[in-house]
């Protein structure tokens, strides 16, 4: 009787706890709260902070009215600032934001600013996961209240408007009742109908050569003559649909690699519905990455395979390679990692998102959906760069009246998946909360596993501004994996770092090798030591695949015997929403 009582208790607090994640968008309020109160308690706590802040408030007060006096005297307008924004900060450059009375607005905001930077940083004994909270919420709730985000407080929505007579405004108004109504509907962003999936974007021609529970794996046509006999393998990972790899046909890299004489086999995840909920971390490991090899090794037999993960999909990758080099299992020739981690000690903001409190109330929601919906997914990378991705958006599709055509890369972007409630939990528990990967504990077939055993060579690329896997934090490879790793810094973001066609004259990395018995580098000083390349790394992966591959040869079936063909490329599961 105690048990069942205990478990109806269990029950309604789940209940509870997933009715609570559905009212706060799947944030935890008490998470939060234990935030904002830990740094209200250290701050009241600490009379030497409190007198910094209030003689830098003072300052800051007399900036801004010494420069209101010097707009006055210069008829509204000032050659100088009291403060200028930071590099990266773009919503203020328009020389309007220079005029009476909005620069006295946009001064004010940014002194405000500067002043909450400070109150939410260096504060003793406030814990790095709250201080860091705190400090992404204020500047959550700064931008809500940002001059540059009203009408009646950004001169060039104003004068926009008053050059019009108002039809931008018009203009915006009906796009927003388009873009409630295709959110609503779960219709895609407007103009992603411009990449059609098998049309426009994903036409590398191929076949699917294996279809399970989980994944299919396309196995593309050649496009020369011979190719070389280790074949490559794309781990795509499954929060994002394959398709990212094989975009339209200039920076499609399913394609360069093709024409660079590989073959080429990319698996497509299944996007799970609520019976895939018991689906965990080993079942991707299983039916995706070792069904694939296990295909691909009856295709090409005796071939070691080039193998390649990207973002999750490299995570999921290095642990495989693990439990391979443990095992005795040769059949990889080499390993490359695209912005993919193996120590989550420091993920960078996504990590605002992750701890106990937060991970409880979403595995209670997910045990009741049986998923992790696309758009819970969508919302935290948003709130991690809400100006792209949300005010500038406002201003000028809403304001300005300007719905600007998005390019592939964007339209991929809004095809989001979901995420099995067993698996997303494992993975937030196992490598975000306990680090089990990095600290040898992970365990593959009841074992653990451990990076330190990989011996084969590997090619490592971190992004510049990527807010999901900061490079410094894939960087932390060095620490666990002994072998030849040669790494590239390349410019550009989680996404767009990669998609990085040759020909973009804007693109530019840093690559250096370091061999086993090197010295470690701390990332900075990794950094000044290597070489800056201008334009894609893209040919500099494909050279030193080439230079760990045999010489060409004839192309391989397009399937065999045992795996024919199960339709054309892209497939059946990347259509699936």
């Amino acid at each position: 009787m105690h048990s069942d009582t205990k478990s109806a208790a269990r029950l309604t607090d789940e209940f509870f706890h997933a009715s609570q994640a559905r009212a706060f968008s799947s944030l935890s309020p008490t998470s939060l709260s234990l935030a904002w109160l830990d740094w209200a308690m250290h701050l009241t706590a600490s009379p030497g902070k409190q007198i910094e802040l209030l003689r830098l408030a003072f300052e800051r007060q007399r900036d801004l009215s010494q420069y209101l006096i010097d707009c006055i005297k210069a008829s509204g307008d000032s050659s100088r600032v009291c403060i200028e924004p930071p590099e990266t900060d773009r919503r203020f450059s328009d020389p309007a934001w220079c005029k009476w009375p909005y620069n006295i607005l946009h001064q004010g905001f940014l002194l405000t600013q500067s002043w909450w930077e400070e109150a939410t940083s260096d504060m003793p004994g406030v814990s790095r996961h709250h201080l860091d909270q705190v400090s992404f919420w204020a500047r959550q709730l700064l931008d809500m209240v940002s001059p540059g985000n009203q009408l009646y407080t950004n001169p060039v929505a104003l004068d926009r408007t008053i050059q019009e007579g108002g039809m931008n405004l018009m203009r915006g108004g009906g796009y927003f009742l388009e873009d409630i109504v295709r959110h609503q509907t779960g219709m895609p962003v407007a103009g992603a109908e411009q990449f059609r999936v098998g049309r426009d974007v994903a036409i590398t021609p191929g076949k699917v050569v294996m279809r399970n529970g989980l994944a299919e794996l396309i196995q593309y046509a050649p496009s020369t003559k011979t190719v070389r006999p280790e074949p490559v393998l794309l781990v795509s990972a499954w929060i994002m649909k394959y398709y990212i790899l094989d975009l339209s046909p200039p920076n499609s890299l399913v394609r360069y690699l093709r024409d660079q004489g590989y073959t080429v086999y990319c698996l497509s995840w299944k996007n799970p519905t609520d019976e895939d909920a018991k689906r965990g971390m080993d079942d991707y490991l299983r039916e995706g990455f070792f069904s694939a090899l296990d295909t691909i090794n009856k295709i090409q037999p005796g071939r070691a395979v080039h193998a390649t993960g990207y973002c999750l999909g490299g995570t999921l990758l290095a642990i495989a390679a693990a439990a391979m080099a443990r095992d005795g299992d040769k059949r990889l020739a080499s390993i490359s990692l695209f912005t993919a981690q193996v120590d989550f000690s420091e993920p960078g903001e996504i990590g605002l998102f992750i701890d106990e409190s937060q991970v409880h109330m979403l595995e209670a929601q997910m045990r009741r959906r049986g998923y992790f919906s696309a758009v819970q997914m969508a919302s935290a990378f948003q709130m991690l760069r809400s100006y792209d991705l949300l005010w500038s958006h406002i201003i000028n599709v809403y304001l300005l009246g300007e719905r600007r055509p998005i390019n592939d890369l964007m339209a991929w972007n809004a095809d989001a998946t979901r995420m099995p409630a067993r698996m997303h939990s494992e993975y937030l528990r196992r490598l975000y909360l306990n680090n089990d990967l990095s600290a040898g504990r992970y365990p593959v077939g009841g074992r653990p596993v451990s990076i330190s055993d990989i011996r084969l060579p590997m090619f490592a690329v971190g992004t510049v501004t990527d807010h999901v896997a900061p490079w410094r934090s894939v960087y932390k490879l060095h620490q666990f994996y002994p072998g030849e790793l040669c790494f590239v810094l390349t410019s550009g973001g989680h996404n767009a770092g990669i998609v990085n066609e040759p020909g973009n004259s804007r693109r530019q990395y840093h690559i250096r090798n370091r061999m086993p018995r090197d010295p470690f580098l701390p990332p900075d000083e990794w950094l000044s030591k290597a070489s800056l390349e201008q334009g894609s790394w893209w040919p500099a992966w494909t050279q030193w695949l080439a230079s760990r591959s045999g010489k060409p040869e004839a192309p391989p079936s397009m399937g065999c015997a045992d795996c024919p063909s199960l339709g054309d490329a892209p497939g059946r599961y990347v259509l699936e929403n």
